[in-house]
């Protein structure tokens, strides 16, 4: 959840470790620090809050270096403060910063201080720094000095280091928290995600889990979990600087839900032929696997979570293809039981999500055959040890809020639906309706943006509020769950979800006239259902805002207010009516003031539990 970014050149690297940190906001974050080496000696520099803080003690005191780390810290132990800011140095000598967990920094922080090490932190990375420092004592080489070090190391990390006693050295090692190193003219970067590089480099190494690599300025090695040399391949990335910019967008979360037309194309792109998918587009080995197929366990986290509610709801009605679906901290940790032949399908934007990965694991070791990730990473860890791979394509997401990612893997998985469903009871006739449907989507999605202006004034309804309750039924009730997490989490609106027929179960005992009653309401077949259910807000004198389909929109009540939306099918109608939701939450965040892109307390990559 943190942030990365490292370098060795023969140029003062403070500038590109500062404009990495600033291309690494989006992952969420509660301070800053950089250490470079500059004659013999490291030079820190740490502050609490965002970049802007760091960036203002460098112009007051500048410091330079040819090699040096920088990072962006979340909390996980120890609050944010200065002193728990990255990077943790040991006795002047040492500097570490770290992504991930240290699930044994008790033990190790014991033994330290019984050998009269000091701590100046909370934080369970300052164990990793003495640790390096204390195995210098036994050798002059850095490289065996953290090799020695990590065999002591529990849980997650991925790790930075720097030592005067090789000032040209930079140390970078991975194990369940990605990292990847950027390959210039005669200079080496590492950062958590490319996007933090790009301003200096389009080739990319990816470390693969359990790697180490020493790196100087004339040479890269790496060294596999067996402590064996290995070749990584280069690869050159197809982002570029700029596509990561918000452009003329006042937020980057507005210019994502305006990027959704041309995302879900690029979903679709090359996956047909003669309107016919193509089976080849999961890997070259699909149709093999799919064959073999009797069920589907979904595994996810978030909003990713809610893509695989509404999934699911596919695969059962359309395709009656059985499908399980479960949160995945819960699946590791709860001993579920496998049927034979199940796909396990997990889902991910950036494919490095720690407990999605950890599920997958977990189902591999209960003895599941076959894998399939939709990611939005190419080269993410997720994708590396999954079977099949089926790619988002919806660029850099940069908000914390997920709008882009979501809706292109509701697609690519109404893709999977159909290529699953054809061995089930999905028949043809409608196998074709909804590809054409599929064609429809982004000009569907482009008329609902027209709506944009109605629902910026309806979202001034919410200024004063505290509480919403977000309604739907059928695939639509994940889309109100999704819908709800929006509002809450960049408006800082408590609201929750339920479906529509649950109401009289407990939620009508919330509704009066300061509870607003979000509903999703497209033309289907639970639509009568619906209705009776608002009208169950509406005589307790709750306050109605309706999306639902042109043709029906009505205002039968004067405490209902309707947005009008474009007929769309039945299918598809999940995808189109999560946008209207995107826009309510953006526009109630702007008149609350809050920090829209980069939300409190939440981070864009979670890796770590």
């Amino acid at each position: 959840m943190c942030g990365i970014v490292g370098g060795v050149a023969q140029r003062n690297v403070v500038p590109i470790l500062m404009e990495g940190l600033k291309r690494l906001e989006y992952r969420g974050y509660d301070s800053a620090g950089l250490a470079v080496i500059c004659d013999e000696h490291i030079h820190r520099k740490r502050a609490l809050g965002k970049v802007k803080g760091l960036e203002a003690l460098l112009e007051n005191d500048p410091i330079t270096g040819n090699t040096g780390i920088a990072h962006t810290r979340w909390a996980t132990h120890g609050k944010p403060s200065t002193a728990n800011a990255h990077p943790h140095i040991c006795r002047h000598k040492v500097a570490v910063v770290h992504n991930g967990i240290i699930e044994n920094h008790e033990q190790l922080r014991e033994e330290q201080l019984n050998n009269g090490y000091e701590f100046t932190s909370q934080t369970d990375t300052e164990v990793i720094v003495h640790a390096v420092f204390d195995a210098l004592k036994t050798t002059d080489n850095l490289l065996d000095a953290v090799k020695t070090t990590i065999q002591k190391l529990e849980g997650a990390y991925a790790l930075g280091i720097i030592s005067v006693t090789e000032p040209g050295t930079l140390i970078a090692c991975r194990k369940g928290s990605p990292l990847v190193i950027g390959v210039g003219i005669g200079e080496y970067f590492i950062a958590s995600d490319v996007a933090a590089l790009l301003p200096v480099t389009q080739r990319f190494i990816f470390l693969e889990d359990g790697d180490i690599a020493a790196i100087t300025i004339d040479e890269l090695v790496i060294y596999d979990r067996n402590d064996n040399e290995v070749t990584r391949p280069a690869k050159e990335s197809q982002l570029t600087a700029d596509s990561v910019d918000k452009g003329d967008y006042r937020h980057y979360m507005l210019k994502e839900i305006y990027e959704q037309p041309f995302a879900i194309s690029q979903a679709l792109e090359g996956r047909f032929i003669n309107n016919r998918l193509q089976e080849n587009a999961f890997g070259h080995n699909a149709s093999a696997i799919f064959d073999k197929i009797k069920s589907v366990q979904i595994l996810a986290c978030g909003t990713s979570f809610h893509a695989g509610l509404v999934a699911r709801y596919w695969f059962e009605e359309l395709a009656r293809v059985p499908c399980n679906i479960e949160v995945a901290s819960e699946f590791r940790y709860r001993n579920p039981v496998l049927a034979p032949d199940t796909l396990i399908v997990t889902i991910s934007q950036s494919g490095e999500t720690a407990d999605t990965l950890a599920a997958l694991q977990e189902a591999k070791k209960l003895g599941a055959k076959y894998s399939l990730a939709v990611c939005n990473v190419p080269e993410s860890s997720l994708v590396r040890e999954s079977d099949l791979v089926l790619m988002t394509r919806a660029g850099p997401e940069i908000g914390v809020a997920s709008t882009k990612a979501f809706t292109t893997q509701l697609t690519t998985l109404m893709l999977l639906v159909i290529a699953i469903g054809r061995r089930f009871q999905l028949t043809e006739q409608l196998e074709q309706k909804i590809t054409s449907e599929l064609f429809a989507l982004p000009g569907k999605i482009e008329k609902v943006l027209q709506l944009n202006d109605e629902i910026k004034t309806l979202s001034e309804q919410f200024s004063e509020k505290q509480h919403a309750l977000f309604l739907g039924r059928g695939a639509h009730y994940p889309i109100a769950m999704e819908g709800a997490l929006k509002l809450k989490e960049i408006s800082y609106i408590h609201a929750e979800a339920y479906p529509a027929g649950e109401l009289k179960h407990g939620p009508l005992a919330l509704i009066d006239s300061d509870m607003p009653v979000i509903t999703v309401a497209p033309n289907n077949s639970l639509l009568e259902k619906l209705k009776s259910n608002m009208q169950e807000v509406s005589a307790r004198g709750g306050q109605l805002i309706v999306f639902m389909d042109e043709e029906l929109a009505s205002t039968p009540d004067s405490n209902i207010q309707i947005v009008k939306m474009t007929q769309v099918g039945n299918e598809i109608s999940p995808i189109v009516y999560t946008v209207p939701l995107q826009l309510l939450s953006y526009h109630v965040a702007i008149l609350k003031g809050t920090d829209v892109d980069q939300p409190r307390n939440l981070a864009k990559s979670v890796t770590v539990e």
